[in-house]
């Protein structure tokens, strides 16, 4: 088959890779219905995260099961599964205790931009649809949980998002704005979605944003404290991973309130004794998306939410490149890949 393949800053190819094949009997192949591109996947696109050598890209995923390890139990060849970025056994003590993003046999999923992914630990880490087949406009939906929807219901929840609430939203990437519709699902009464682009306010407000900042920084805490009479938001999702959208996020949050990050830290430092007189509360790290997925997937199936429209572009696969582009260039949010 063919897959795809960074080599280095803005070098993305569609190259012959090696079919995946059952490896270890808990393993499952799956050919994938979707994929697509990930925000995080811009940092090494950019040269802002180092990789070793050629590196096969992608960790979000959802398809058909091909075939199964003979010690998988709970999905079987035929079905329609999603996935979680980050395999699972969901057994172990950090599992049950709802972190399976540090299950302690927890591998990051790679080599998702592809016709077939091989997928470890499959029994933990993939949850087939209920009611058979979904509906092909149903798709790009249920790829979002995999990551980006998981990851912002995942912000919302750290940020401790509850009914009335204030809530501030840092960044209008995928991310963020599905951390604007895990806001609103959880009963949020206000939504400031941070933003200075047309179209990503647009779908912000479809998603339940109140209200618009387009300021940045130091400006962009002014203006929200502002906005709250000097008080600041109960709950904040810092959903890019820099210095300034943390101080960003940090500084808006009111004392004793929450700060839900999820943003993979690049250059990201805090200064302990300024933290320490915030009162912040502060949670993150990589989403323990499948704790989320059952409930997820049910919002999508019933019609309850429709994350899918994150995706402003969709592509042939072997056209991934142009898919890489078009977000590094914020020509489009995020990039739909059907292979």
């Amino acid at each position: 088959m063919k897959g795809t393949v960074l080599y280095g800053p803005g070098d993305i190819r569609f190259e012959d890779r090696e079919t995946p094949k059952i490896i270890e009997p808990t393993d499952a192949v799956l050919r994938l219905a979707a994929t697509c591109v990930c925000g995080s996947d811009l940092w090494p696109y950019r040269g802002l995260q180092p990789i070793d050598g050629p590196t096969p890209m992608g960790h979000e995923y959802c398809g058909f099961v091909e075939e199964v390890g003979s010690a998988v139990k709970s999905v079987k060849p035929g079905q329609f599964v999603v996935g979680s970025f980050a395999t699972s056994d969901n057994t172990c003590a950090h599992c049950r205790y709802g972190y399976q993003s540090s299950c302690i046999h927890r591998e990051f999923m790679l080599r998702a931009q592809a016709p077939f992914l091989r997928v470890p630990l499959a029994d933990g880490t993939l949850v087939p649809t209920p009611g058979g087949m979904p509906s092909d406009g149903l798709v790009p939906s249920l790829l979002t949980c995999s990551d980006v929807l998981g990851t912002g219901w995942f912000a919302a929840d750290a940020a401790n998002v509850k009914p009335g609430g204030t809530v501030v939203v840092v960044g209008d990437g995928a991310v963020g704005l599905l951390g604007v519709l895990s806001a609103k699902q959880m009963g949020a009464e206000r939504i400031i979605a941070i933003s200075r682009h047309e179209a990503r306010q647009k779908l912000a407000r479809e998603f339940g944003a109140t209200d618009i900042v387009a300021e940045r920084g130091d400006e962009a805490v002014a203006r929200i404290k502002d906005m709250t009479k000097g008080i600041g938001a109960d709950s904040v999702l810092e959903c890019v991973g820099t210095q300034e959208s943390m101080m960003q996020a940090v500084g808006a949050t009111r004392p004793g309130g929450y700060v839900g990050y999820v943003g993979v830290p690049h250059g990201v430092e805090l200064n302990g004794e300024q933290l320490f007189f915030t009162h912040d509360h502060l949670h993150g790290g990589p989403a323990p998306v499948r704790r989320y997925l059952p409930k997820l997937i049910d919002l999508v199936l019933n019609g309850v939410i429709n994350p899918g429209k994150v995706f402003d572009l969709t592509l042939p696969l072997d056209q991934v490149a142009e898919g890489y582009r078009a977000m590094d260039e914020r020509r489009a949010i995020k990039t739909l890949l059907r292979p």
